[in-house]
């Protein structure tokens, strides 16, 4: 194989990643007769061997050379006099000597992986105390539950409307349970890690990015399993509130950027008066002697079936509707959209904006008007999964931003209002 420029760069990394983990296993060797397998060097020359081997085409030399690091690893098992020998030392060797053997025709590969290989060895303590002492069986379960229903059952449903289902397409109702499942499981870990107060206004905040609708439903499903979280639940569905008008702004720009100056003004009003609200209903939040459990489910899988089942239910109405009426009134169709998502309704709103058929006040007019057909959405959201307490807290902050939002069209002088 010729020496070129690739090559160098190849052997540098084989190097490099061998003496990247191999210190990091220099350090747990110990001294003395029971010493571990291998430490820097051995790390080093096994990760230059396997870019050797592989520098010089020769297939039944890297064969060699992996048959020697396995009869390494025996050897030092038969050597071994410990109890518990353990092995990570040979595994990491072994991946090592892989390492450079790829590192030849991937480079890239081989650094990265050798940088999370070493990343996994140093975290030992911590992976250990996470498995051991913070994860609970339950907790266990629940990610295996939501793993299997993204990567195993999510995969394997039709992405079509089927018509003996009423034309509803199980992708989606099964996505729409999945993203229920894992926004539950967001606002778990936020709780474990950031207390009743704080934890569910973060994830309520990132989870709005997604869904504010489903993570209103997510935190009223909450409430019905922990009625002591009222509070936190209602902080955590407001913050997700905040993450809607930046997204209209940004579907704004992408779809129709004239509009920006139209819809500026009244949406900027209603984000400040959303963040202000979720503001208050953080700092009113006080953590009280009631304490949830550290540990427990990360989400109920029945109520988020349920709850995405009547959400499509719904959906499907809307749509009939839609069909029955057609597009007669643009402020008909903004409202049916908005009851879906808000963002839905703006892009029909705006794309006929673009085309030249609705002037500045049409389009602010019915894109308001799905942004307010879409937190009645949210209320019923609020009411079937978490009650009506938990609804009237949500309701309270809501309109509050939706009169805001109304406020700044109705003063707002536009032609053609």
């Amino acid at each position: 194989m010729p020496i070129d420029e690739n090559v160098l760069i190849g052997f540098a990394v084989a190097l490099g990643s061998g003496l990247l983990i191999g210190i990091e296993r220099e350090r747990r060797k110990g001294r003395g007769p029971h010493r571990r397998l291998a430490g820097v060097r051995t790390f080093a020359l096994a990760a230059l061997g396997g870019a050797l081997a592989q520098a010089l085409a020769q297939t039944w030399l890297v064969f060699l050379g992996a048959l020697l690091i396995v009869a390494l690893i025996l050897i030092s098992y038969w050597r071994d006099r410990s109890r518990d020998p353990g092995v990570t030392t040979e595994i990491a060797l072994f991946i090592t000597y892989l390492l450079g053997v790829a590192a030849i025709p991937a480079p890239v590969i081989s650094a990265g992986t050798a940088v999370i290989v070493a990343g996994l060895l140093v975290a030992r303590s911590a992976l250990h105390r996470f498995s051991i002492t913070l994860l609970s069986a339950t907790e266990l379960r629940d990610g295996l539950v939501l793993a299997g229903a993204a990567l195993v059952v999510l995969p394997l449903l039709p992405n079509q409307s089927i018509s003996w289902l009423a034309g509803i397409n199980p992708r989606r109702i099964w996505s729409l349970v999945v993203l229920l499942m894992a926004l539950q499981a967001i606002g778990y870990v936020a709780l474990r890690l950031g207390g009743a107060r704080l934890g569910y206004a973060l994830s309520g905040l990132a989870s709005g990015l997604v869904s504010s609708t489903a993570t209103t439903a997510a935190m009223g499903l909450k409430v019905r399993q922990q009625p002591e979280l009222l509070s936190a639940c209602v902080s955590g569905a407001l913050c997700s509130n905040v993450a809607t008008i930046p997204q209209l702004f940004l579907v704004t720009a992408a779809i129709y950027p004239a509009a920006l100056a139209t819809l500026a003004p009244s949406l900027l009003a209603g984000w400040v008066c959303a963040i202000l609200v979720a503001c208050v209903s953080v700092l009113a939040h006080r953590q009280t002697a009631a304490t949830p459990p550290s540990q427990g489910h990360a989400f109920n899988l029945v109520h988020a079936m349920g709850f995405a089942l009547t959400l499509t239910l719904v959906t499907g109405a809307v749509a009939l509707a839609n069909a029955h009426f057609g597009q007669t009134a643009v402020g008909l169709g903004a409202a049916i959209a908005g009851f879906a998502d808000a963002h839905a309704a703006a892009t029909s709103v705006l794309s006929l904006g673009a085309s030249g058929q609705l002037n500045p006040a049409q389009i602010l007019w019915a894109v308001l008007l799905g942004f307010s057909t879409n937190v009645l959405s949210k209320l019923i959201a609020a009411t079937v999964s978490g009650g009506l307490a938990f609804a009237a807290r949500i309701g309270a902050g809501s309109l509050v931003v939706l009169a805001v939002v109304w406020l700044g069209y109705a003063f707002m002088p536009l032609p053609g209002k």
